[in-house]
């Protein structure tokens, strides 16, 4: 499903709500956790909220709210410090992160050397929101626009993204638009380490959290510990070349799903890879022409995309697609629901429109269209379509420049068949980074490395590099390992 671009991390996080009355002033070591009023998450997540400057230029202006949790270290003389942690997105809350990744093997080594934090960023989830007012409909096409055949596709669509941005610019929580971005959920961040009175944090962010860590280093390149960045953006976060990639990251991974279905006849998709990707346009252009169960061509990319996030959700979309093929009941949540839909699609227009300029005429959107549908034809069409973003208003601040000055602190890790943010983007960050990162690469698919097992000279490197600080000699390709 298209409707975000990061929900193979972002599955498994809990969310959490604070209680009432658990609130912290911004000065060094005066956070008052309370308990959290969470669902299936530990009794051992505490939560507690942070008020920030909504414009850092003005410092004592109009405040927010910042939603922070922690997951305490148990062993405190082994404690080293805070690690703060981003699942992705943007829009995407962060609160239960913490549990998450407990449940997603991170080692108890890890846990015993850190209190995990998690934070909703500002305008997600039980920080200060934002909204667009958006519609059902808005909501239900997801956040990649429709797939465009034609220039006047293009043109169509066009029309409905600046709708999209004119609710945001006039809604309820327009003030906050100038001022969501990823430069000030990096500024508070750093409120966050001084109201925990750390003179440093370790980070741990994956997806969108790579950009957001980046930003943060580059912003306050001495207040950063270790800090690992798993799944990468490229060195411009969600900008139009990134967005862009999206069709070359399904291209890139769909051979693994091709191979998958190939070598299982009974879902009738086809015997060999080219039948199996042939299939996929066939359906697609049948449900262009006639929507099957509530499915249409663009849910359908979507849905397929999302899925192959990861390994296990393969057999999700073979399944999918044989019951589209014979007009049987879908599986079980297909689409997967969502929480709080609206404010995640706001929360994520704001962000990426707001952090750097993108095209503003229709022309270059049909020119992109045009390339990237012959270039990468299962999705290019519809990454390189329109929306919001060109029609938003000028940001207030420049883009964060990642570059190579600061500390030799960073350790990216990186699947090389990832649909979400692939290996080309990473390795463009890589080369920003310069002297500051070290790349460890896993020959395996997927959105995701970090700490779920399923490479374990990828997964070692990470847990060696935040519990001793040691990091590869040099940039390391971790081979593949069939049966994980």
């Amino acid at each position: 499903m298209n409707r975000a671009l990061s929900l193979a991390l972002a599955a498994t996080a809990v969310a959490a709500t604070v209680s009432p009355g658990v609130s912290v002033a911004a000065a060094p070591d005066t956070v008052r956790w309370g308990p959290c009023s969470e669902k299936a998450a530990s009794s051992r997540l505490e939560c507690a909220t942070l008020e920030v400057p909504l414009d850092y230029r003005d410092p004592d202006g109009r405040r927010i709210e910042i939603a922070i949790s922690r997951l305490a270290s148990e062993k405190p003389s082994q404690r080293r410090g805070v690690l703060l942690t981003n699942p992705g997105g943007p829009g995407i809350s962060g609160l239960g992160y913490p549990v998450a990744l407990a449940a997603s093997k991170l080692p108890r080594k890890v846990l015993d050397s850190y209190d995990v934090i998690g934070f909703d960023p500002r305008g997600t989830g039980r920080s200060t929101p934002v909204t667009c007012h958006l519609t059902e409909e808005q909501q239900s096409r997801g956040n990649l626009p429709p797939y465009a055949h034609t220039a006047a596709d293009v043109t169509r669509q066009a029309k409905k993204a600046r709708t999209i941005a004119k609710q945001c610019a006039t809604s309820k929580t327009a003030s906050m638009l100038p001022h969501t971005t990823t430069a000030n959920a990096a500024r508070d961040m750093d409120r966050i380490r001084e109201a925990l009175g750390e003179p440093k944090v370790s980070y741990l962010g994956g997806s969108y959290g790579t950009y957001l860590g980046s930003v943060y280093t580059t912003l306050f390149p001495e207040r950063g510990d270790r800090i690992v960045l798993d799944s990468n953006l490229g060195p411009g976060g969600y900008d139009v070349t990134a967005m862009r990639s999206l069709a070359r990251g399904l291209e890139d991974r769909f051979p693994d799903f091709a191979a998958f279905a190939a070598a299982r006849p009974e879902y009738g998709l086809g015997t060999t890879p080219e039948q199996v990707k042939a299939k996929f346009f066939e359906l697609a252009k049948r449900l262009e022409e006639k929507p099957v169960r509530g499915i249409d061509a663009t849910l359908f990319r979507g849905v397929t995309f999302d899925l192959l996030y990861s390994d296990a959700g393969m057999t999700s979309v073979a399944e999918m697609w044989q019951a589209l093929d014979k007009d049987q009941p879908l599986p079980p949540n297909t689409p997967p629901a969502i929480a709080n839909l609206e404010n995640l699609m706001s929360a994520r227009f704001n962000v990426i429109c707001g952090d750097a300029r993108w095209p503003e005429t229709i022309e270059e959107y049909q020119r992109m269209v045009a390339v990237d549908r012959e270039k990468y034809p299962m999705m290019g069409g519809s990454a390189a379509n329109i929306g919001p973003c060109a029609f938003w208003p000028k940001p207030i601040e420049k883009p964060v420049k990642i570059g190579d000055r600061g500390p030799s602190n960073v350790l990216m890790v990186q699947n090389e068949r990832d649909p979400g943010t692939p290996l080309a983007r990473a390795q463009a960050l890589r080369k920003a980074f310069g002297k500051r990162a070290t790349m460890v690469t896993a020959d395996q698919g997927g959105h995701g490395v970090y700490p779920f097992g399923l490479n374990t000279c990828a997964n070692d490197a990470v847990t060696e590099f935040l519990t001793t600080g040691q990091r590869p000699s040099r940039d390391l390709a971790c081979a593949a390992e069939p049966g994980k």
